[in-house]
């Protein structure tokens, strides 16, 4: 048997263009996965409002982060992609180093690589077993749920159907866990520690959670995990929830309006970390370093640290080599 590791991340537009985030916005918000309300009520909005004018006041926010460097590591292209095809890279590394075995590939749920052409691809080449690990330490329906559809959707009509994995979560492996906190710990360690760390997760409508999504559960217990293995009392932190899309009510409290309030009560120190992002993205680089900072400043705060993404470090590899392994059929 030979078997892949296929990492998945949510993926990007294919170019920082108007015309570039409003095909890759068409993939993603077409999904019933991540827009639950009526299809002929969100199609009409969708295609009406949302794709004609989102497009246009985003595309600059994208060109921002294009190309550019982060965290000392100089990037090529989108972020995302970027260190979704780095973590990649490194993770083959670290497996050949007990998995000779397995290759490590990387596909996207909206965009390209697609799950679909990837899986095709590894299977030309005599891959007969898949483990999928998506980049999504918290569960919900809206994220690993729609991986779960496309692997269906690819083997409906198989008849030969691999051997195939999908990793539900990883919310609270000790290894996540730890390099979360060493990222926190190295920057407290060159600069010193503030007066609150908040946790931002990307939030979903509330609604999703009186249905039965987990993913609220699962934030609240990485929060507590992380906190934990700081040896934080619990005046120190908090959980907020950002990127928050249309008006319905999401879950709270929101990270802009959390910012602000800590910012009006004299709180003059804060460092964000968005724990639910395996890579940084628009919503780190762009939502939290940029809009969220001067919410916080404007706000009468005084200090603001953006802590990024696990990204390609060292600790997030091993993190994601330990599950790969937890999930891989034994080596025949």
């Amino acid at each position: 048997m030979t078997t892949a590791v296929i990492l998945m991340n949510l993926g990007s537009p294919a170019e920082p263009t108007a015309a570039g985030v409003r095909t890759f916005l068409r993939d993603f918000l077409s999904d019933p996965r991540v827009v639950e309300i009526p299809r002929p009520l969100w199609l009409a909005i969708l295609h009406g409002l949302v794709l004609p004018l989102r497009p246009r006041r985003i595309a600059p926010a994208y060109a921002q982060i294009w190309n550019e460097s982060f965290d000392g590591e100089p990037v090529q292209g989108s972020p995302l992609a970027h260190y979704t095809r780095r973590q990649a890279e490194l993770l083959q590394v670290r497996l050949a180093e007990t998995r000779p075995d397995v290759t490590v590939s990387y596909a996207m749920t909206y965009g390209g690589p697609s799950l679909d052409a990837e899986v095709a691809r590894l299977r030309r080449q005599g891959i007969d077993s898949f483990l999928v690990l998506p980049l999504y330490p918290q569960y919900s329906a809206t994220t690993t749920g729609a991986i779960y559809d496309q692997v269906a959707d690819i083997f409906r009509n198989s008849r030969d159907i691999p051997d195939i994995t999908v990793v539900r979560e990883y919310y609270r492996h000790p290894l996540y866990i730890r390099a979360l906190a060493n990222s926190v710990r190295d920057l407290w360690e060159k600069r010193g520690a503030p007066e609150r760390l908040l946790l931002s997760f990307h939030g979903i409508p509330k609604a999703n959670i009186n249905k039965g999504d987990p993913y609220y559960r699962h934030c609240c217990d990485t929060a507590e995990q992380l906190a934990a293995e700081l040896e934080l009392e619990r005046d120190r932190w908090q959980v907020s929830f950002q990127s928050r899309f249309g008006k319905a009510e999401w879950l709270q409290p929101y990270t802009d309006k959390t910012l602000i309030e800590m910012g009006r009560s004299g709180v003059h120190s804060v460092d964000v970390i968005c724990p639910a992002f395996a890579a940084d993205c628009l919503e780190t680089l762009e939502e939290i370093s940029v809009e969220n900072h001067a919410n916080f400043i404007d706000a009468g705060g005084r200090e603001f640290r953006y802590i990024p993404a696990l990204n390609a470090r060292e600790d997030h590899i091993e993190a994601l080599a330990a599950i790969a392994r937890e999930k891989l059929p034994a080596k025949l």
